[in-house]
């Protein structure tokens, strides 16, 4: 045998015993055995260079440095998933999917809902190509070097695979990993890590993969995602998944109805203490892949899908007293301070308290013991008080009517739950808040900037609104606490780098009151600069997708105050870009300019896809859900009878395929 015949049969072999060690747990060799043969492997290729693969089992060990993770956008969005936490939740899960649907036989896919960092993975010709982190949902971050690490995520595939998908799935760290990863840092005399899922995303963006290779991180796959045309249903998706070398759990079951629904989550309500891995629910899907394209997406959430939160853990303690924080936009809540106390993993010291309705409803008391959970296990809150053994001399809470950082009077809006602090631009809360907000991640994302930063240098005098950031000099900033040369060089050159950031994110910086990343990118795309956004009115407005009245009076309110308009002309001046990026048009005509077409149903000339894409390249928009401002619905057979008796009710008219070519063809 020559040095690349030895070479590829090792690769092959080492593959097929990692496989079975961290997929299949049934290991066919000794540790010992394993080593050698890497060993081996990694002699002959360092004396062959010529053989390199970038996928061989040598490459698991890490050692790539990677300083900045680049950021991709996702080809299919990575949507979040609707949480419930009662079974009448799901049971109106339930009637609303058949109302879309029009009643017909439903299976379920019950999958555990893992407690880990979530990850897209692509495959190209059966090989790993790109590891991206969810981000956004829209972009994340390339931490390939480090998946790759990950022996539970194969580098090569098995068996009849489809040529190019995206498979989604959870990056966690198993309880005993975890265990030991803070036994070691006690006897190094640091500090232990929080939990582990904290612990399993922190990994993926550490800039030495070598050191992600000595974490004990797993792998669970739940999703194929851009490979349709290969499967039927979610079941077979996830058994063809494992026949691939993916490692899917066994916990997944196919089931006919809610009553199994409901068995299947009362079992794991108990068994779940006994997994070696974190779980806080179960993920229910409609099983049938046509249906779940039928049914589509809202603007957060797949409809086809939703979560069942497990009951949050609680604990009891003490409520020391109680602060008011003032937010970005001036809202007050008010923040328990708590007696230290354990709960899910973590010492819990604080918890919302929410308003000034929440602290009446509860009649919470500084000095009672109150019982704390996490709502929805992220965010602690006081969900109950012990009345009966409160201090005698205890006093109901007055809730505050100034601002406790500028002394400003209170106000509270008719229908609002929240007390504001009116001083916009004089609160120093407010003002950090919103440059906290302009220099966050998901907008204008400025390296070398964070919140620390942010407040030393409003201390200082230096800004007083995110647009001074760019009037800012080296000379300024090096004489500020912990600034050395090297920050303050990081610091202006990622101001710098900032003004390549694009309009939507620009406009999700501007803090606007309830535009989000999503809304930003709506308003963005439909209005293409700022100039027409700021001379649009009401009704022009409200045309715009996803914008309802108390965002478009938001924006108008917004753009009505001189002082923003006059930071809109400072950015501009500094060159922030206020005007989408002209990209190559693909349109070959504009029949459908100006028009929404949701697309329903099966096609026996195009598939779904290409019928969407003919849309774009006529210059139309493709709709998920019908409303007001849908022109038409190209509808094919088995259309859901909701979608059709709403169109039928909004007086929306429905094309055949046929018509459909027709129009296109006029």
């Amino acid at each position: 045998m020559n040095a690349q015949q030895e070479i590829l049969a090792l690769r092959e072999e080492l593959s097929e015993h990692n496989y079975r060690y961290y997929v299949l747990d049934e290991p066919s060799i000794s540790d010992f055995e394993f080593d050698q043969k890497l060993k081996r492997l990694q002699e002959l290729e360092n004396q062959y260079p010529e053989y390199f693969d970038e996928n061989s089992p040598t490459q698991r060990v890490g050692g790539g440095i990677t300083k900045n993770f680049e950021t991709v956008v996702h080809e299919n969005r990575m949507y979040s998933l609707e949480n419930s936490y009662s079974k009448e939740e799901l049971l109106e899960w339930e009637k609303r999917v058949q109302k879309n649907l029009g009643n017909v036989p439903l299976q379920f896919v019950c999958e555990l809902k893992y407690d880990g960092a979530s990850i897209s993975l692509t495959y190209e010709n059966g090989q790993l190509k790109r590891a991206v982190t969810r981000g956004d949902g829209f972009q994340g971050d390339d931490v390939t070097n480090n998946v790759k690490t990950i022996r539970s995520v194969p580098l090569k595939l098995k068996g009849n695979y489809p040529p190019k998908f995206h498979i989604r799935g959870e990056i966690i760290l198993p309880f005993s990993g975890f265990q030991k990863m803070n036994e070691e840092l006690i006897a190094r005399g640091e500090t232990p890590y929080s939990n582990p899922r904290n612990t399993a995303s922190g990994s993926l963006k550490l800039q030495d993969s070598s050191a992600v290779a000595q974490r004990p991180l797993a792998c669970f796959l739940y999703n194929i995602v851009g490979a349709d045309e290969h499967f039927k249903t979610q079941f077979n998706a996830l058994q063809s998944a494992r026949a691939y070398g993916f490692k899917v759990p066994e916990q997944s079951k196919l089931l006919n109805n809610m009553d199994e629904v409901f068995a299947y989550i009362d079992y794991w309500n108990t068994a779940r203490h006994d997994l070696p891995y974190e779980t806080d629910g179960v993920v229910i899907k409609v099983n049938d892949l046509y249906q779940q394209e039928e049914l589509g997406y809202t603007a957060k959430n797949p409809r086809w899908a939703i979560a069942y939160k497990f009951k949050a853990e609680q604990a009891v303690t003490t409520l020391n007293s109680i602060d008011y924080q003032v937010g970005r936009t001036g809202a007050i809540t008010p923040v328990a301070n708590l007696e230290p106390v354990e709960l899910a993993g973590t010492i819990v010291k604080r918890a919302s308290l929410h308003n000034a309705d929440q602290i009446e409803k509860l009649d919470v008391r500084v000095g009672d013991h109150v019982m704390v959970e996490k709502g929805g296990e992220i965010i602690p809150k006081i969900v109950g008080v012990d009345t009966e053994n409160r201090p005698g001399d205890s006093q109901p809470v007055i809730y505050i009517q100034t601002c406790p950082e500028c002394g400003t009077s209170l106000v509270r809006a008719e229908g609002e739950a929240q007390h504001y602090c009116p001083n916009f631009y004089g609160c120093p809360p407010q003002i950090i808040g919103r440059i906290e907000h302009f220099i966050s991640r998901k907008a204008m994302d400025i390296e070398g900037l964070g919140g620390e930063t942010v407040t030393l240098l409003y201390k200082n005098g230096l800004v007083n609104d995110y647009a001074d950031l760019y009037e800012l000099r080296k000379e300024q900033i090096l004489p500020l606490e912990r600034m050395a040369e090297k920050s303050a060089d990081n610091l202006i050159n990622g101001i710098e780098q900032s003004k390549n950031i694009p309009f939507e994110r620009v406009l999700f910086a501007l803090g606007i009151r309830y535009v989000g990343e999503t809304v930003a990118k709506k308003i963005a795309q439909h209005f293409k600069n700022i100039e027409a956004l700021i001379m649009a009115d009401y009704d022009t407005l409200i045309q715009v997708d996803e914008i309802g009245d108390k965002i478009a009076l938001s924006i108008l309110a917004f753009f009505a105050n001189d002082n923003n308009l006059e930071l809109i002309q400072r950015l501009k001046s500094y060159g922030l870009q206020f005007e989408m990026e002209e990209k190559e048009s693909t349109q070959v005509s504009d029949k459908f300019t100006g028009m929404i077409l949701v697309v329903s149903g099966k096609f026996e000339h195009f598939s779904r896809d290409e019928i969407k894409r003919r849309i774009e390249d006529y210059g139309g928009k493709n709709g998920s859900s019908i409303t007001g401002k849908t022109s038409v619905v190209v509808a094919g057979a088995d259309m859901g009878p909701a979608k059709l008796e709403k169109a039928n009710k909004l007086g929306i008219p429905i094309w055949s395929e046929e018509e459909f070519i027709r129009n296109l063809s006029d």
